[in-house]
């Protein structure tokens, strides 16, 4: 997925479109960001856990070049917020709306 990482403005109008209000729409996306986030930060754990050590030894943190190249590459993904507001637009999320299948007043 090539995501630009860069700010841009967005279009109120076109993120209401599917569930006709934006205040949904929010909640959907950063609901979204809110899984991305976690699932990125367990992935990181991950494998960042293979270079725990029990003892911390200054020269070691030092010339650990590859669990710096790995942090590095999390911090250049593009933000959860950003991931959850593409999928948004292209349709790429599925979101049911518990008050209208449990017969309640749509929204």
């Amino acid at each position: 997925m090539a995501i630009n990482p860069s700010i841009e403005t967005r279009n109120v109008a076109q993120l209401s479109e599917d569930t006709g209000n934006v205040y949904k729409s929010i909640a959907i996306i950063s609901k979204r960001a809110r899984q991305i986030s976690a699932n990125v930060k367990e992935e990181l754990s991950g494998k960042l856990a293979e270079f725990a050590s029990t003892v911390d030894n200054l020269e070691e943190i030092f010339e650990n070049r590859e669990q710096i190249e790995i942090s590095k590459f999390y911090e250049r993904m593009p933000k959860p917020s950003k991931v959850a507001i593409e999928e948004f637009i292209e349709k790429k999320i599925l979101a049911r709306d518990a008050e209208v299948e449990e017969g309640g007043i749509n929204v």
